[in-house]
């Protein structure tokens, strides 16, 4: 997006995301949240350890700051091995992949941030690496042309995407472990808060973990840069004790209300019940009328509100549900003129 927005899962910046590392667990023990899939990958490094084997590869899936690259880091230190991390975009030619996966040693992990946007050309090229832990590359061209068959020591791709609908079918089954991240209970992110400040050598309430945790949108990204903003409320406007009073504070200012909703979510749910009598809408109509890209629409503000239940995907488009309209106070769309409603009035 063009602008900061606090309650975007995505990094703001490379700045936040060294001060987010250095919250980040260190082991699946201390790892907050995710159950059923912290056993099951536990369960799936304690048999790859116990038979000294790589683990199978693997993928993350879900929303942008649930922990995808944090759990890719805690799997390097249980494994005892080296992690190389890359992202989709950035391999752009094949040899740029081929000098990482020449120097991965037995057992080491190559995490692949955004998958989904690996070239193609790239995505073929992987294929015979995961497979068969080989790369057949292509030197000279024409008559010339000759292919090195290249062998590799067994690694484990770790990949991670926002959007596990864009990877090809070959691709996707070529992972041996899938696993889906959920959105964080309020308890949960309280913990995470708390762990958090702990760290920071913060003093925090336990009722303002909660008022932070409440509007984190149920990502672990969003409680601790909320955090970051309470603590320096709390530094200059109170006594330094991160209070439920200076949570409040920092957070009215922020303009994010009790549900973890910001501007750009009201000018959403605005738009369709205003222009579009609550629905169904277009996302890309939507995006237009709010000046921004349908992906932005679709990644970072669409999941959290159907999360919540304020609106449906339906095959029409978009609909605000009754929830919402009653979080804001208006009467359903359908009893009113278009144009009637609006989160103003």
């Amino acid at each position: 997006m063009s602008r900061e927005r606090l309650v975007s899962g995505k990094p703001i910046s490379q700045e936040e995301e060294k001060w987010n590392s250095s919250l980040r667990p260190q082991s699946l023990n201390d790892f907050i949240g995710q159950r059923p899939l912290i056993d099951k990958l536990n369960i799936s490094l304690q048999a790859a350890k116990k038979r000294s084997e790589p683990l199978e590869h693997i993928l993350f899936y879900g929303p942008p700051g649930l922990g995808k690259t944090t759990l890719a880091n805690i799997i390097s230190k249980e494994m005892g091995t080296k992690l190389f991390s890359t992202s989709g975009p950035a391999l752009e030619r094949t040899a740029d992949l081929m000098g990482i996966l020449t120097n991965l040693a037995h057992g080491d992990i190559l995490f692949i941030d955004e998958i989904h946007r690996l070239p193609t050309v790239i995505e073929e090229f992987m294929y015979p690496a995961m497979e068969d832990y080989k790369i057949d590359f292509v030197v000279d061209k024409g008559a010339f042309a000759k292919t090195l068959n290249v062998p590799l020591k067994r690694f484990t791709l770790i990949g991670a995407t926002t959007r596990a609908g864009f990877l090809s079918a070959p691709l996707r089954e070529r992972f041996g472990l899938s696993y889906h991240l959920e959105f964080y209970e309020p308890e949960e992110l309280a913990h995470i808060v708390a762990r958090s400040a702990k760290l920071l050598s913060a003093s925090i309430d336990d009722d303002a973990a909660h008022e932070v945790a409440r509007r984190a949108r149920g990502t672990p990204r969003i409680a601790n840069r909320l955090l970051r903003r309470v603590r320096d409320f709390a530094d200059i406007k109170g006594t330094g004790r991160i209070t439920k009073e200076a949570a409040l504070g920092a957070l009215k200012i922020e303009g994010i209300d009790d549900l973890g909703l910001d501007e750009l979510d009201k000018k959403y749910l605005d738009t369709i019940i205003r222009h579009h009598k609550g629905g169904p809408v277009g996302v890309e109509a939507i995006a237009a009328t709010l000046n921004e890209e349908s992906e932005t629409i679709e990644e970072m503000v669409e999941p959290y509100l159907l999360k919540i239940g304020y609106i449906s995907r339906t095959r029409m488009g978009r609909k605000v549900n009754d929830a919402a309209l009653k979080h804001f106070n208006l009467p359903i769309p359908e009893s009113a003129p278009q144009g009637e409603l609006s989160l103003d009035s």
